[in-house]
């Protein structure tokens, strides 16, 4: 039997239109269907931390709607199971606003999964905390942690399954747990049967940054050309009870699936290729093997599994602070020189009226920003001058009115000088900084509700 995955989203801020054609292509096929949505990054969680302190009905997935809402129907009424976290710091409002989007689309009786327990910053003081990897932080201190989230796995979402869900939303899951768990729960495979436990995870891993895979981050023009950018096919996984998988997407769409597509899809965000570890099984990837078996399909085998790890990851979010940035333009004839001008003129004034622990960063983006360091190696360039530059300075304090003192100065260039400066634009914001540790995996509880109807 074969079980097929798509992805929809790869994080949150992806394009909203890509779920239409894949979802076309899954009604397709006479198999068990799945639709993933990985919307969620660290940064993200807390993000959605802070937006849920603000409002209490806040803090899922901002694009649900835009996500989801195009293709609910057809996934509720064909029997497609769309598993998404896009619950992010607040499963039951995502599980609030699905319900109602289903009743809009005249879908009765919806049956909608919540799963929780990924949220442990309320329990911080009863754990068993250990660091990970080279984490130098010191646990922070509950009061300063904004989010702290364990990354589960795909069990949880196994079970909601098991409950006839139709959508299952999570906060903080690992991101391949979102493809593996239809695929354990249609195959029916062990929580131990290691190797197919780990080519389920590769498969969530090979889609779960959607068009990357796909031919999106890929492209290089004139190295590694890729067509019809502009309506790229989002990734499909087609998956065997023995675990062997097939890599694909849908019929006529724009991009590509290649062996190289793959290849870099499936070294992306690994450390250690012999030992990925992930909540549900520990990786071996040294073994597999990418074959290009048709246009647009890519065989992937060999992957080896481990057993799980003990400890879980969790990443801790906490306020540090504010940054700031600001930015002005300079154009036309002797613009860099301008513009370096500018830079120091506003360097000086930062050292005259700032405090000496303010962090800084001067870039002159069109000559250096990218591939500069904030020591401003490439700080008398020798490249070809340009006449279209932009000065970005980046601030960062303890205090924010020192990081509004410092933008500020950047403003004041307007009349202060050089010539021709023009197009400000600043802003401040709070900075969120991450920690990771480790906590045991059996102090970690997931719950699953299911809502249906009424109670939706």
């Amino acid at each position: 039997m074969t079980v097929v995955v798509g992805c929809g989203a790869g994080f949150s801020g992806d394009r909203t239109d890509a779920a239409e054609p894949l979802v076309e292509a899954l009604l397709r096929y006479d198999a068990p269907r799945a639709l993933m949505f990985e919307t969620l990054g660290e940064r993200t969680l807390a993000a959605a931390q802070l937006a849920r302190l603000r409002n209490p009905e806040g803090g899922d997935e901002p694009l649900l709607e835009a996500f989801l809402a195009p293709v609910l129907a057809d996934c509720l009424r064909h029997g497609v199971t769309v598993l998404g976290n896009f619950g992010a710091a607040n499963p039951l409002a995502a599980q609030r606003r699905v319900a109602e989007m289903a009743r809009k689309a005249g879908v009765a009786g919806a049956r909608i999964a919540v799963v929780q327990g990924d949220d442990v910053r309320d329990r911080m003081d009863s754990l068993d905390w250990q660091p990970w990897e080279g984490e130098r932080r010191e646990l922070p201190s509950r009061n300063e942690v904004v989010a702290a989230n364990v990354y589960l796995g795909a069990e949880p979402l196994v079970e909601a399954l098991s409950q006839a869900a139709q959508v299952v939303i999570t906060g903080r899951v690992a991101d391949p747990a979102l493809a593996l768990a239809p695929l354990r729960y249609h195959h029916g495979w062990a929580e131990d049967d290691w190797d197919r436990l780990a080519a389920g995870t590769l498969a969530g891993h090979l889609i779960e940054c959607g068009a990357q895979v796909t031919g999106g981050y890929f492209a290089d023009p004139g190295l590694k050309d890729v067509p019809g950018m502009a309506r790229l096919g989002y990734p499909i996984v087609e998956v065997e009870r023995d675990g062997s998988l097939v890599v694909t997407k849908p019929p006529g769409s724009g991009g590509i699936v290649s062996e190289r597509t793959v290849k870099e899809q499936l070294l992306y965000e690994i450390h250690d290729p012999g030992a990925y570890v992930t909540p549900d099984v520990v990786l071996d990837l040294t073994k597999v093997e990418v074959r290009q078996t048709g246009r647009d399909r890519v065989a992937v085998t060999g992957v080896r599994g481990k057993p799980a790890p003990e400890r879980l990851k969790t990443t801790l979010s906490f306020l540090d602070g504010y940054q700031g940035e600001a930015e002005i333009s300079y154009a036309g004839p002797n613009a860099l020189a301008r513009a370096k001008l500018a830079r120091e003129t506003l360097r000086e004034r930062l050292a005259m009226r700032c405090p000496k622990n303010l962090r800084s960063r001067f870039d002159l983006i069109g000559v250096s920003s990218v591939f500069d360091g904030d020591d401003n190696t490439w700080a008398s360039p020798s490249h070809q001058a340009s006449e279209d530059l932009r000065l970005r300075l980046a601030v960062e304090h303890n205090d924010r009115a020192v990081v509004e003192l410092a933008t500020q100065e950047l403003l004041a260039l307007y009349c202060c000088g050089p010539a021709g400066g023009g197009g400000v634009r600043r802003h401040h914001t709070p900075r969120l900084k991450t920690a990771s540790f480790l906590v045991p995996r059996h102090q970690v509880t997931p719950t699953v509700t299911l809502y249906q109807g009424e109670n939706a």
